[in-house]
C-alpha cells in the first residue's frame, strides 16, 4: 500500500498530457481547425476552463457526457477536460438516426449532452424519447446558429474563467465509454481507463515510429477510436502538431498537406482509395508526407502497388485491433507491406497476441482460430453487462471475435468474422442488427446480410431476403425500408431476393456460401 502523496507523485491520467507537453513546448502549435490555432499553453488553459465548467455544471467523478459533433478544436478540448475533471466521455457517431442515439444515452446513464448546432434535430428527436436523465446540455455552433432554448452555447464554457479543482482518479478509473458497433443487435459500452489509453499510445508511438515533430492530418471522425487514440491522442502526448478537418474529402485533404506541410497521415483503405483517383492527385504537393497509416480493413494488393508508385518516399503502416483494445492489437511495418501483403502483423509493444480453438487452447502456426489478446490496452469491461465481459474475457484473454491464424514469423492474418462483422468505408456494422430492421418489414420470412467485396467501401453490406408465401418483395423496398431504421451506412447497397437461404443440417444459414454466390454483386451493379 502506498501512501496518498506516493499515489499523487506518481498520477498520470489522460487529462495530465496538455498540461505535462505544455510544460515542454508552450508556443508549438498544438491544434490548428480553420482560423483557429491553439499552441500547447493555449490548449492546456482552455482545457482548464472547460473542466472547471463541467464541475460548476454539477458533473462529477464517474458522470457521463454524450458528445455529438463532427471533427472540431471544440472536441480535443472536451476529450481531454473531461477526463480532467474525472467525467466519462460518450463518444456519439454522428451518422447514427434518432432511436439509436436514445439508445446509447438512456445505455450510457449520460447527464450532460454535448451536440454540434448542425445535428440538433436528430439530438432534440434522441432526447424526447429517452428517460430524461440529460439534464445538462450544450451547443458546439460549427455553423454559427442560434442555441435553443434549454441548452448553453459551448463557447460559454470554454471562456469562462475558471480552475477545476483537482479529482482522485485512478489509472483504472473509467475517462472514456467508446460504443462498439458490436456483433449484437445493439452496440456495447466499453470502458476505457487512462491505463488503458496511455499504454496504447505507448505502443503506437514505438512501432508506428511516431514523432514530436510530426504534423498530423485528422480527417477521420473523432468518435472513432482509431483517429481519436491512434493519432490524435498520440499528438498530444508527443507533442505534434493536429491539423483538424471536419471530414475526409479528398480534395480538401491534398490541399491541406500543401498548405499545412503535413507529414503523417491516416484513412482506412476507402480514402486512400479516393486520393490516388482524385483529378488533383498528380499535381498536388505531397513533398512533406512521410508517413501513412491505414487500418479497419486489408489494404488491396494492387492499390498497395500503386501507393509505392505514386507516394515512393511515404512509409506505410497496417494498423489492426478494435475498440476493446484502445484499439491497437497487431501492427505490420513499412519493410513488410508487399511482402507479406495482406497481413495485420505483429503483436505491438504492449499487447500479447494468440489464436485458439473452440476449447480456448492455443493452436498451431497456420491454423485459423480465434484471434485473442493479453495487454493493459484492453477495455475495463462493457458497462451494465457482466456477462458478456466475463464471456469476452475467459481464460484471462480477451477475445476478439474475430478468426485469423499467425504465421511462422508471428504476422498474423485475420480471415473472417467470427460473429460476421462487416466493415465498410472503415465503419463496423453488425450483420444481425441490420437482419433484425429488415425483419421489420412486412413480408420478411428470413434474411441473411454479410459483407461483398466493394471497389470503394473494401466491403458492401449485402442482404439476402425470402419473401413470405405471397408476399411481393423489391430490393428497392428493402433498402428504402431499412434506411428509415438504421443510419445510412448500415443500409443494404445490394439486395437479392430468393426463394430460400441455403442451410446446414442443423438449420444454421451458410453465410460462407452466400459470400461466395454473391462475391460479384457490386461488379453487376456498375
Amino acid at each position: 500500500m502506498t501512501s496518498p502523496h506516493v499515489d499523487q507523485a506518481r498520477h498520470q491520467t489522460l487529462g495530465d498530457l496538455p498540461r505535462r507537453t505544455a510544460q515542454r513546448s508552450p508556443d508549438k502549435a498544438a491544434v490548428v481547425d480553420g482560423d483557429v490555432r491553439l499552441t500547447f499553453a493555449e490548449l492546456d488553459a482552455v482545457v482548464d476552463r472547460a473542466a472547471a465548467a463541467l464541475q460548476q455544471a454539477g458533473l462529477g467523478v464517474g458522470d457521463r457526457l454524450a458528445l455529438l459533433s463532427h471533427n472540431s478544436w471544440q472536441y480535443v478540448v472536451l476529450d481531454f477536460a473531461c477526463a480532467r475533471a474525472g467525467v466519462v466521455l460518450v463518444p456519439v457517431n454522428f451518422m447514427l438516426g434518432a432511436d439509436e442515439i436514445a439508445f446509447i444515452l438512456d445505455h450510457s446513464g449520460a447527464t450532460a449532452f454535448v451536440v454540434e448546432d448542425g445535428l440538433l434535430p436528430v439530438a432534440e428527436q434522441a432526447l424526447a424519447s429517452t428517460a430524461g436523465a440529460v439534464t445538462t446540455r450544450a451547443v458546439v455552433r460549427l455553423a454559427g446558429g442560434d442555441v435553443p432554448t434549454g441548452w448553453s452555447d459551448l463557447r460559454g464554457w470554454l471562456d469562462r474563467p475558471g480552475t477545476p479543482y483537482a479529482v482522485v482518479l485512478g489509472d483504472d478509473d473509467p475517462v472514456r465509454m467508446m460504443f462498439t458497433s458490436g456483433t449484437e443487435s445493439r452496440p456495447k459500452g466499453a470502458l476505457l481507463s487512462s491505463r488503458s489509453l496511455l499504454w496504447q499510445y505507448v505502443s503506437c508511438v514505438v512501432d508506428g515510429r511516431m514523432r514530436a515533430d510530426d504534423v498530423e492530418l485528422h480527417t477521420m471522425p473523432l468518435y472513432h477510436c482509431a483517429q481519436l487514440d491512434c493519432f490524435l491522442g498520440v499528438d498530444v502526448y508527443l507533442g505534434a502538431t493536429s491539423i483538424i478537418l471536419p471530414a475526409p474529402e479528398p480534395g480538401a485533404i491534398l490541399r491541406a498537406i500543401a498548405e499545412h506541410r503535413v507529414t503523417k497521415f491516416f484513412a482506412p483503405p476507402t480514402i486512400w482509395i479516393g486520393l490516388l483517383r482524385h483529378p488533383d492527385f498528380d499535381d498536388a504537393d505531397l513533398s512533406s508526407l512521410r508517413t501513412g497509416y491505414y487500418g479497419a480493413s486489408p489494404m488491396p494488393v494492387a492499390v498497395l502497388e500503386e501507393m509505392r508508385r505514386r507516394l515512393p518516399d511515404v512509409d506505410l503502416w497496417n494498423f489492426y485491433g478494435q475498440t476493446e483494445m484502445s484499439p491497437l492489437a497487431t501492427i505490420l511495418g513499412p519493410e513488410e507491406q508487399l511482402t507479406y501483403p495482406g497481413s495485420a502483423g505483429r503483436a505491438a509493444l504492449n499487447v500479447e497476441t494468440r489464436i485458439v480453438d473452440d476449447r480456448d487452447e492455443p493452436v498451431p502456426a497456420g491454423t485459423v482460430g480465434e484471434i485473442v489478446h493479453r495487454s493493459p490496452h484492453a477495455t475495463l469491461g462493457y458497462y451494465r453487462d457482466e456477462a458478456k465481459t466475463a464471456e469476452a474475457f475467459r481464460g484471462g484473454w480477451f477475445h476478439s471475435g474475430d478468426l485469423g491464424y499467425l504465421d511462422e514469423g508471428g504476422r498474423l492474418y485475420v480471415v473472417d468474422r467470427k460473429k460476421d462483422m462487416i466493415k465498410t468505408g472503415g465503419e463496423n456494422v453488425a450483420s444481425r442488427e441490420v437482419e433484425e430492421a429488415i425483419y421489420l418489414l412486412d413480408g420478411v420470412a428470413e434474411v441473411a446480410v454479410f459483407g461483398v467485396d466493394h471497389p470503394r467501401w473494401v466491403e458492401a453490406v449485402a442482404a439476402v431476403v425470402v419473401p413470405k408465401a405471397g408476399a411481393s418483395l423489391t430490393p428497392e423496398a428493402v433498402i428504402a425500408h431499412t434506411r428509415s431504421v438504421l443510419a445510412g451506412f448500415k443500409t443494404p447497397k445490394h439486395v437479392v431476393v430468393v426463394e430460400a437461404l441455403p442451410k446446414n443440417p442443423s438449420g444454421k444459414i451458410l453465410k460462407r456460401q452466400l459470400r461466395a454466390e454473391h462475391a460479384d454483386l457490386a461488379a453487376q451493379a456498375d
